[in-house]
């Protein structure tokens, strides 16, 4: 995915030929250089981002603030940018820094802390950072293998569902995942296969997968609309991969902007091979408009943003009475046990398991 969507990752959208919302509204022109009358709000966030004009508008109604999204290429990509233009950064609020990255956005101070309006409807275990508050919990996912049902059925091959099947002579040089050191969710599959097989074992098991055939690529979007034979791009590219690591909520993005839509989905989720992704927003420190930026994080985590992300964003909500839409609940998987890796090891072993994925897999 973009991120680095989606959950940057979630790009889903994109890669079908959606556009996206490059920006919404333009400088006031009360604005100031300290921010004190600025009426535009700055959202910074990976390429994936999307929200319905209305409900942007509805924002704006109640707060007086206009969004301006800048959008900076994944999420890896726009979070070093971040990084480098620390203290003066390029909007208010950063939205896509998921738990994959989490401890490179907090160990740079990029955020001031905030505890957001409606947090208290935010399960504690995704609140990854309740003690200080220098990020809110957006939208959650799972990173999984999805398979082309058409390509199965007509080798009459039973799917994979687990990490162990991949590995499996039936299934080689079927796979494309993304590369580990671009790409959110090729990181969140290896650190898929690390919560699955601890430290001892998941060199081994990318070892197996190696010799098995899987293809890597640099993106999401190259992976999912350029190699995989089950989406509607990988099938006017006549890709010929029918394996590929993307999103639980894949499938139903593939029907909503199918036309005409099928009455099922054309993509599976291998729900035995996914990791939960959460992303997060924060204020970042030396906003121009830290007031608007406070009351955009405010609406983040609102019911009414919250219920419009999954059909724009192809995400979970994180408030809990927040309802998903009849399709995504009809076509996306539910993932019940995905495999997770606590935050403080991904943040001291992250580098060191990228580098050596990189000598075992790229070399």
């Amino acid at each position: 995915m973009s991120t680095t969507k989606k959950l940057t990752v979630t790009a889903v959208a994109a890669a079908l030929g959606i556009s996206s919302l490059a920006a919404c509204g333009g400088e006031s022109k009360d604005s100031s250089a300290g921010g004190s009358k600025s009426k535009t709000v700055t959202l910074v966030s990976h390429d994936s981002f999307a929200a319905s004009p209305a409900v942007l508008k509805e924002f704006t109604k109640e707060t007086g603030y206009t969004v301006k999204v800048l959008k900076s290429g994944d999420a890896g990509a726009a979070l070093n940018k971040e990084i480098l233009t620390k203290g003066s950064p390029q909007g208010d609020v950063f939205f896509g820094v998921d738990n994959t990255l989490l401890s490179r956005a907090l160990d740079n101070e990029l955020f001031t802390p905030y505890v957001a309006e409606g947090l208290g409807q935010v399960p504690d275990e995704v609140q990854l950072d309740k003690d200080k508050h220098r990020v809110t919990p957006v939208d959650t996912g799972d990173i999984c293998v999805n398979y082309d049902k058409k390509y199965f059925a007509d080798k009459k091959l039973a799917p994979p569902q687990s990490f162990d099947d991949l590995i499996k002579p039936e299934y080689k040089n079927l796979l494309v995942t993304e590369n580990v050191a671009t790409s959110s969710p090729g990181l969140g599959f290896l650190l898929g296969s690390v919560g699955r097989y601890g430290d001892e074992g998941w060199q081994d098991y990318w070892k197996k997968l190696k010799a098995n055939g899987v293809k890597v690529v640099d993106g999401w979007e190259q992976a999912y609309n350029e190699e995989f034979s089950g989406s509607a791009g990988g099938k006017k590219a006549k890709a010929d991969r029918p394996l590929v690591v993307s999103y639980a909520s894949s499938p139903p993005a593939e029907v909503l902007y199918a036309d005409p839509q099928p009455a099922d989905a054309p993509t599976g989720v291998a729900t035995g091979t996914c990791f939960r992704q959460t992303e997060f927003a924060g204020l970042l420190d030396g906003a121009k408009n830290e007031a608007g930026g406070k009351a955009l994080l405010d609406f983040l985590v609102s019911k009414k943003f919250q219920e419009d992300m999954p059909l724009n964003m192809f995400v979970n909500p994180v408030v809990k009475d927040a309802k998903l839409p009849d399709l995504f609940t009809k076509f996306g998987a539910v993932v019940d046990e995905p495999e997770t890796v606590a935050p403080d090891k991904i943040a001291k072993n992250r580098e060191q398991w990228v580098q050596s994925w990189s000598s075992l897999v790229l070399k």
